[in-house]
């Protein structure tokens, strides 16, 4: 990728997050980076290939994170590395976390298919956490991993409403295992 095309993705990035893919105009694209509006098109052809590949880039980011998550540890001790990992990721890329978050659903087509796929795979892998945590005895048995897994995620992914740049998101990160998975850790519930 040229280095007008990344700055290019990192203004749109910007602006989706600051004013929504809706609310952001190819016009308000060129002024940002103080170029024609004609000019934009030796780059991309639509508006929503920058949402794509904001929107692409910011689920490799979450899938990267994820995979530097160490196996061999116990679950618990994985889903709190997750949960690093997800913060991380919202805190050092606030405004294409802000796009995965929100700004997806303007895709199209077999992109949206697509993003959509990811999501549900991330979404899974972190269900699988949870899943591991039940299986081996450090979590309650009667937890459904898949409302602790939409738990987690819900919490970590509105972070970019509210975190400031530069936060510790790893202490966040630990505030938010504290609060929601000791919760969970509990009692074992026979089956």
């Amino acid at each position: 990728m040229s280095a007008r095309r990344e700055e290019l993705t990192r203004t749109a990035a910007r602006l989706f997050a600051d004013r929504g893919y809706h609310g952001t105009s190819l016009a308000d694209l060129a002024e940002a980076l103080g170029i024609q509006k004609a000019s934009l098109y030796h780059h991309i052809d639509s508006k929503e290939d920058l949402l794509w590949e904001v929107a692409r880039a910011g689920a490799e980011s979450f899938h990267a994170a994820l995979d530097a998550v160490p196996e061999g540890l116990p679950a618990t001790e994985k889903i709190r590395l997750a949960l690093r990992a997800h913060l991380r990721v919202v805190g050092e890329q606030l405004d294409a976390a802000t796009v995965f978050t929100r700004e997806w659903r303007a895709l199209q087509g077999e992109r949206r298919e697509g993003f959509v796929a990811e999501r549900r795979r991330y979404e899974e892998r972190i269900r699988d956490l949870f899943r591991e945590g039940v299986e081996g005895g450090e979590l309650r048995t009667d937890l459904d991993d898949a409302t602790a897994a939409l738990l987690v995620l819900s919490a970590a992914n509105w972070a970019y409403t509210w975190l400031q740049p530069g936060r510790d998101t790893d202490q966040l990160a630990d505030r938010f295992y504290s609060l929601l998975v000791d919760g969970m850790r509990g009692y074992a519930t026979p089956t």
